[in-house]
């Protein structure tokens, strides 16, 4: 967990100093935490379609979802992001942020989790082929 923690924020960091903040609005970290969102929907679900969370699969989850998307993911910035644009006046974007932030982060873990079992149903991804019995 450490490990993946580690590069998980390491990478947020690397991100997120790219990324454009357009009039100060902290849209690097909105992309950043979408797509965290997003990816853990999809690992979650991929996970939990394969089996019960043990061995391999735990060791899996707790490794990629709660270090690397963990330390990806900040919920942290977007309190202070948010807080920043209420400080400085800019009550309707701060608001505007947090509930759009929250908002899309909902809807892309559900997007993952529909990409993610639909990952598992598809022919070749660890399921065979449903046959066809002639009639």
């Amino acid at each position: 967990m450490f490990v993946g923690g580690t590069a998980g924020t390491l990478a947020r960091f690397g991100l997120a100093g790219v990324l454009p903040t357009p009039t100060g609005l902290p849209l690097g970290i909105f992309l950043i935490n979408i797509t965290g969102a997003f990816a853990l929907g999809s690992l979650l679900e991929a996970l939990a379609q394969r089996g019960p969370d043990e061995g391999g699969r735990r060791a899996l989850r707790l490794l990629l979802g709660t270090g690397f998307l963990g330390g990806f993911t900040t919920y942290s910035a977007l309190a202070v992001d948010s807080a920043l644009l209420f400080g400085s006046g800019r009550a309707a974007e701060g608001f505007a942020y947090l509930a759009v932030s929250v908002l899309v982060g909902l809807v892309a873990t559900g997007a993952g989790i529909a990409v993610g079992a639909r990952l598992r149903r598809r022919p070749g991804a660890g399921q065979a082929a449903p046959s066809r019995v002639a009639p």
